[in-house]
C-alpha cells in the first residue's frame, strides 16, 4: 500500500477534511462545547469563506505536492507558511467587515485556535503516515544498530544524516563520548554513554553492526584504542570525512566510508612545515616524470598550491595521465599544466620535452618499482631505473636547471633486489654528476607509501573486500609507512632546503610488522605461496626481510626538520662511476641477465640476494 503515491486531489481533500475539522473544533474549545445561537448564525457565512480561503491557499502554496512518506521539514515550512498566510488575511479581513457592519467575521480567538489546530494536525498525519512507512519498509527490530563515537555538532549531522539518507536501514542506538559532563544526557532522543565505562558493555549486551567515528581531531592512539574493542566484538568501524570534505558543507551518507587499514599504523601522522617552499615553486616552469603514478600526480596537487607557472606532467601511461589533466582542469586556478607522453628512456623524446619547456626544476618519480617483476627482468630494470634517470639527469644538468628531485626507496640501501639495486645506482650516478654540475641533484628515500599502487595496504584492501585470506610472504617481515601526501611534502621539502648531492631520509618512527598488522583483520593468515613445516611461507623472490632507510656504512646530520635527516654516505668519482654506468646500458643488448646482475654487483658490492637470509632464518625457526 505504502508503494504507491497518494494521488494529489486525495491529499487536498484531506486536507480540506482537517480544516473543517479544526473550524469546527475552534468554535467548541472557545465557547465550551456551547455554542451561542449569534455564533451559530454567522457560521453559516464564515465556513464557506474559510474553506474558500483555505482552498485557494493551498493550491497556491501546492501543499498537496509532496510524497507524503518522503515528508521532510521544508514541507512541514510549507505547511506553516500556507496557514500563516490564510489567518493573517482572516486577521487583516476582520477590521473591514467590523467597519461595515459592526461585528467580527470571523473570532480572533478561533483564528489562533483553527491556525494552530490546522497546523498539528497536518503535520502530524504526515509524520504518522511516514513513520509507518518506514516501520513497515523495515521494522525497528531488522535495523542495523548503530553507534555514534562522537555526541557533539559533528555527531548530531552524522545522526541526522543516517536518518535522512538510510532511515529505514540504521538505528542510532547510542552515542559515546570522552567527556563525562555529556554522559547520560540525551541528543535527539538518543541517550549519551561514557566511551572508556560503556564501549565493551553496549557492544557486549547488543549486536552492534557499526561505530561510526564523528570526532574530527581523534588522536591515532585513540582511534585505535576504539578500533581494537570494536575488532573483538566483530564491529565494523567507519569514519565521517573532515567538514571540508562535505559536498557542498552537508555531510552524505555515501561519504561515511569504512575505516582505512593504514589507520591502524598506531601513530599520529606526520606533518612537515612547508614555510619556504613557496618561494622555491612560484613561478617556476616544473618538469614532474612518473606524472600519472601515485607519487608524481600527488606532487602534482601539491605543487600547484605554490602558483607554479607551469606544470609539464610527463608520464607513458596514456589513460591515467588523461584521468590526471581531466582532475587538474578543475583545481588548476589558471595554472598551465602540459600532459606529455613520453617515455624516460628516448633520448630524442627526453631532448625535444627539455627543448620546448626548458624545466627549472624537475622532479624524477618515474621508476620500475614491483620488486618479483623486476627480478625476472632485470635488463628492463636497468633500462628505465638507471638510463632512464640518466637520461633526464644529463638533460638538466646540459640545459641549466636549478634542481633535479629523484624519488628513491629505502629499498636502495644494502639492497637485496634488482630494483633495489637499480635505484641504488641511480643514487650513486646523481651524487657524482652534482659534483659536476650548477644543478642541484636530490635524492629522497621513502618507506612503504601507503595506498601506492602495488603496495601491501591496497592489496590487503582488496583481500579484504573480496573476502579472501590476506597473504603475507614472511611472519617476520616488517616495514616502513607513510602517506602520500607525507612523502610528496617531504619531496617539496628536500626541494626547498637541497644544497645539491644530499640524501634525504625521513624519520619514520618505528617500522611495522606486517603480520601484526593484517592480525588486526584475521585472527589466521593463510598463503597461497609455498609453505615450510614451520607454517611461515616462502618469500617472493628479492623481497627484504627487514627495510632500512641507511646502509651500515652511513650516519645522518640534521636538518632544520625533526624528521629530516642528510644521509652522509660513500662519494664517488663521476668518471669511474659513468664507465661503469655505460657498461651496465650496454649490457642491455646482450640480454644476458647473469652477466647483467654481475656488473651490478661490481657497481654496489652490498648488493646481496636475500634467500640465504630467509632460509638460515627458517632454520632457526625449526
Amino acid at each position: 500500500m505504502f508503494k504507491k503515491n497518494l494521488p494529489r486531489g486525495i491529499i487536498f481533500l484531506v486536507d480540506l477534511g482537517i480544516v473543517i475539522f479544526s473550524l469546527v473544533a475552534a468554535y467548541l474549545i472557545r465557547f465550551n462545547f456551547s455554542i451561542p445561537q449569534v455564533e451559530i448564525d454567522t457560521f453559516y457565512y464564515v465556513f464557506p469563506v474559510v474553506i474558500l480561503v483555505r482552498a485557494v491557499s493551498f493550491v497556491s502554496f501546492q501543499t498537496f505536492a509532496g510524497i507524503i512518506r518522503y515528508t521532510s521539514t521544508r514541507d512541514v515550512q510549507r505547511i506553516l507558511v500556507t496557514i500563516f498566510s490564510g489567518s493573517a488575511f482572516f486577521a487583516v479581513l476582520n477590521p473591514l467587515i467590523f467597519v461595515l457592519a459592526d461585528v467580527y467575521a470571523v473570532p480572533y480567538s478561533i483564528i489562533i485556535i483553527e491556525f494552530l489546530l490546522t497546523i498539528f494536525l497536518m503535520t502530524t498525519s504526515r509524520l504518522l503516515i511516514k513513520i509507518i512507512y518506514v516501520e513497515s519498509m523495515n521494522p525497528t527490530s531488522e535495523k542495523t544498530n548503530v553507534i555514534i563515537y562522537g555526541a557533539g555538532e559533528a555527531g548530531v549531522i552524522t545522526k541526522r544524516t543516517l536518518d535522512r539518507d538510510a532511515g529505514t536501514k540504521y538505528k542510532v542506538l547510542a552515542f559515546l563520548d570522552d567527556n563525562e559532563k555529556k554522559t547520560g544526557k540525551k541528543v535527539e532522543g538518543v541517550t549519551i554513554y561514557n566511551t572508556t565505562k560503556d564501549l565493551e558493555r553496549i557492544l557486549i549486551e547488543n549486536h552492534v553492526q557499526h561505530l561510526i567515528i564523528a570526532i574530527q581531531n581523534i588522536t591515532a592512539n585513540r582511534k585505535q584504542e576504539i578500533v581494537d574493542i570494536c575488532l573483538r566484538h566483530h564491529t565494523k568501524v567507519l569514519n565521517v570525512p573532515p567538514v571540508s570534505n562535505w559536498i557542498n558543507g552537508s555531510l552524505s551518507f555515501k561519504q561515511i566510508k569504512k575505516i582505512k587499514i593504514e589507520d591502524l599504523l598506531e601513530r599520529e601522522p606526520i606533518k612537515l612545515n612547508v614555510e619556504g617552499i613557496s618561494n622555491q615553486l612560484r613561478g617556476k616552469r616544473i618538469l614532474i616524470t612518473g606524472a600519472a603514478g601515485s607519487i608524481g600526480s600527488e606532487l602534482v596537487r601539491q605543487i600547484l598550491k605554490f602558483h607554479p607557472s607551469k606544470v609539464i606532467m610527463l608520464d607513458s601511461a596514456e589513460s591515467p595521465l588523461y584521468a590526471l589533466e581531466m582532475e587538474m582542469i578543475e583545481h588548476r586556478n589558471g595554472i598551465i599544466t602540459e600532459p606529455v607522453i613520453g617515455d624516460i628512456r628516448n633520448l630524442e623524446r627526453m631532448e625535444n620535452v627539455f627543448k620546448t619547456f626548458r624545466p627549472q626544476l624537475v622532479f624524477h618519480a618515474a621508476a620500475y618499482k614491483h620488486v618479483p617483476i623486476m627480478e625476472n627482468n632485470p635488463s628492463e630494470a636497468i633500462l628505465t631505473n638507471v638510463l632512464g634517470t640518466k637520461l633526464v639527469a644529463d638533460l638538466a644538468h646540459e640545459s641549466g636547471s636549478e634542481k633535479f628531485v629523484m624519488i628513491s626507496t629505502d629499498k636502495a640501501v644494502n639492497p637485496t633486489s634488482i630494483m633495489g639495486a637499480t635505484k641504488r645506482i641511480a643514487e650513486i650516478y646523481l651524487q657524482s654528476l652534482n659534483k659536476q654540475s650548477k644543478t642541484k641533484f636530490i635524492t629522497t628515500r621513502f618507506g612503504n607509501v601507503l595506498g601506492s599502487s602495488g603496495s601491501v595496504i591496497p592489496r590487503f584492501n582488496k583481500q579484504i573486500e573480496e573476502r579472501q585470506p590476506i597473504t603475507i610472504t614472511h611472519p617476520e617481515i616488517t616495514r616502513f609507512f607513510m602517506t602520500i601526501p607525507e612523502a610528496c611534502q617531504l619531496v617539496l621539502e628536500a626541494d626547498a632546503m637541497g644544497k645539491g648531492g644530499e640524501i634525504f631520509v625521513f624519520d619514520m618512527g618505528k617500522s611495522v610488522k606486517i603480520v601484526d598488522l593484517a592480525k588486526k583483520w584475521y585472527s589466521k593468515w593463510i598463503g597461497i605461496r609455498k609453505r615450510y613445516s614451520t607454517g611461515f611461507y616462502r618469500p617472493a623472490t628479492g623481497r627484504e626481510l627487514y627495510e632500512e632507510l641507511l646502509a651500515s656504512e652511513e650516519n645522518t646530520i640534521p636538518t632544520h626538520h625533526q624528521k629530516i635527516l642528510i644521509a652522509t654516505v660513500k662519494e664517488y668519482n663521476f668518471t669511474e662511476v659513468q664507465k661503469s654506468v655505460n657498461e651496465l646500458i650496454d649490457l642491455f643488448c646482450t640480454q644476458n641477465n647473469t652477466a647483467i646482475v654481475a656488473k651490478m654487483k661490481e657497481i654496489v658490492p652490498e648488493y646481496i640476494s636475500n634467500n640465504s637470509v630467509f632460509e638460515e632464518l627458517d632454520k632457526i625457526k625449526n
